[in-house]
């Protein structure tokens, strides 16, 4: 792995240098332990952003996975379980994405 840049708030610059192995990293700084399930939205979170060019906040990103995965997995209460305090934050920064908007 090459040596990425963050910034301030520990979001990867270079969306290029993403790889599940720096996803993992990113994931135990964050106290996480990275799993299938993490995975599975993240690589979700990862197409929405080459086609919209955005990562979604909280709301949008909860209907993505909802439409994308079912009710099961598109709701808060699964999100928070993986990705704690913030989802559309945690998970964007674990997909190497930029932070989302409204997103403190």
């Amino acid at each position: 792995m090459s040596n990425p840049k963050f910034d301030q708030e520990g979001f990867l610059v270079d969306l290029n240098e993403w790889s599940t192995e720096l996803a993992s990293a990113i994931a135990q700084q964050e106290g996480i332990e990275l799993k299938e399930e993490h995975l599975e939205i993240i690589h979700l979170l990862r197409q929405f952003y080459e086609s919209h060019q955005v990562a979604p906040s909280n709301r949008p990103f909860v209907k993505l996975i909802k439409n994308e995965l079912g009710a099961d997995k598109g709701n808060s209460i699964y999100l928070m379980q993986l990705f704690p305090e913030s989802p559309a934050k945690i998970a964007a920064k674990i997909a190497g994405l930029p932070k989302p908007p409204n997103c403190f």
